[in-house]
Formats: C-alpha cells, structure tokens, sequence
C-alpha cells in the first residue's frame, strides 16, 4: 500500500514509534534525522527513508499513540486478551459500560457485529467520540451518554459484556438480566479491595469466576545484549471474568 495526503502513518526511529496524519506541512525531527510530508507520500509502507522507517498503524499503535486521554484508558496488553475471552463472534452484540477515552470500544467493535457503550460523564464520552471520528473507528458502536442504570434495555440482549465503573458490584443485577444465558462478563479494576467486593456479590449472578492480571515485559532486541528493559509497565488492572448462571 503507498501512503497518501490525509492517512495515519507510523514512524519508527531506532526504538522510538511516533503517529502522524499525513498533511502538507508535517515534520519530525528526531536527533538531527528529518522526515518531511513529501518524503512519505506515494512510498509504500515498510520502507526505510533516510533514518526511518514507515508503516501503517495498527489499533494498538493508534490508541496508544494516537487516543486523547481523559482518563485511564485499558492497556492493549489487557483489552485484547479480554476481547478474546469473551469470545466474540461476528454476529455477536456487545455491551460494554464505562466507555471512558474509548479505548475498549475500539477493540470489541472490530470483533464483534454490534457494540452498545454506556458512559454516563458527558466529557469522557465526547472524548471517545472524537477518538473513533478521528481514526475513522467504532462505526458500528452505539454510544449512550447516561448511568446503564438508567438505561432502558431489553432482557438477554447481549452476548458479551465489559464493565469499567469504580462499583461494578451495583449493577451486576442489571448486567444477569439483559446478559445471554451462560455468557460471559469482564471487568476490570485497579484495587483488591474492589476485586473482593465484586466477588462476593457475582456469586448470585455468575459462574466460573476468574481474577487475573496480565504482566508485559519488554526486551531490548540488540541479538548481542539480549535483556528485558530496566523499566516495565506491570500492574496495570486486575481482569475478573464470570459467565451468568441460571
């Protein structure tokens, strides 16, 4: 694929990643290397210009790099492990609430038919909204800006749910009814006291209960020195999955 005016592109430089949008007048100098607009367009993603190289970005390279931040958002690491625990199919319809900077969004919209995301604090949720115009995603969300809670919606609706609120444990009445039998739930959250809380509370409503959290590790990749990096993202959520019970 050549890349042209108005597309996203990754630009690597040694181990450093950057995102840009292809406009007129767009630059990136990194140490004395410079790479200009007219360098990148009509090259074919891969290639090596002077002392970078241009790809086309993924989604986690796009919501890491690319996603404005209001709040927390759920790491690659966890979001894609979650999305594939939930075992989403094409024809699935996803509920998800706590739609934050949208990030989660994002990943269950490319896997799933249909994606209905709740978020009830009006500056997060028009936040996600310009993430997904931005980057041309989530054309298959249907984003709510009001509490689930409040939310009218019809019984076992869903295939799949992901909740990300600070007490999770409130809605889990809520989440059994409009849940698929037998489906499952995520959700994520940053303490084990919360974790504790919801774990009590989801043995009414839910079977198969899990609780994990993922750790990435990051290696330097000179095949002479071959080492992890000093520093490390670890803990960044605890996972808590269940499937309704009857």
């Amino acid at each position: 694929m050549s890349f042209k005016e108005g597309d996203y592109v990754l630009i690597v430089h040694k181990d450093r990643k950057y995102l840009r949008k292809l406009v007129k007048g767009m630059s990136l100098n990194i140490r004395g290397h410079t790479i200009h607009f007219q360098d990148i367009v009509g090259k074919d993603e891969g290639q090596k210009i002077g002392e970078f190289f241009v790809f086309s970005p993924t989604l986690e390279d796009i919501i890491l790099l690319g996603f404005e931040r209001k709040t927390q958002i759920v790491y690659p690491k966890d979001a894609f492990y979650i999305a594939f625990k939930l075992g989403i199919k094409p024809t699935d319809r996803v509920l998800e609430f706590g739609t934050g900077s949208g990030a989660m969004s994002a990943v269950l919209s490319f896997l799933a038919k249909e994606v209905w995301t709740y978020e009830a604090d009006t500056n997060f949720y028009n936040n996600a909204l310009k993430n997904w115009e931005r980057f041309g995603l989530c054309y298959n969300v249907k984003a709510f800006n009001e509490n689930f809670l409040s939310a009218f919606v019809e019984e076992n609706s869903f295939d799949a749910c992901f909740v990300d609120v600070k007490e999770p444990w409130e809605y889990l009445e809520k989440v059994w009814k409009v849940l698929k039998g037998g489906k499952v739930c995520a959700f994520v959250l940053p303490t084990t006291n919360q974790v504790s809380k919801l774990l009590s509370h989801m043995q009414a409503f839910f079977a198969d209960l899990q609780v994990f959290e993922i750790l990435l590790r990051h290696y330097k990749t000179n095949p002479e020195r071959l080492r992890p990096y000093d520093q490390m993202i670890a803990h960044t959520a605890y996972v808590v999955f269940g499937r309704k019970r009857m």
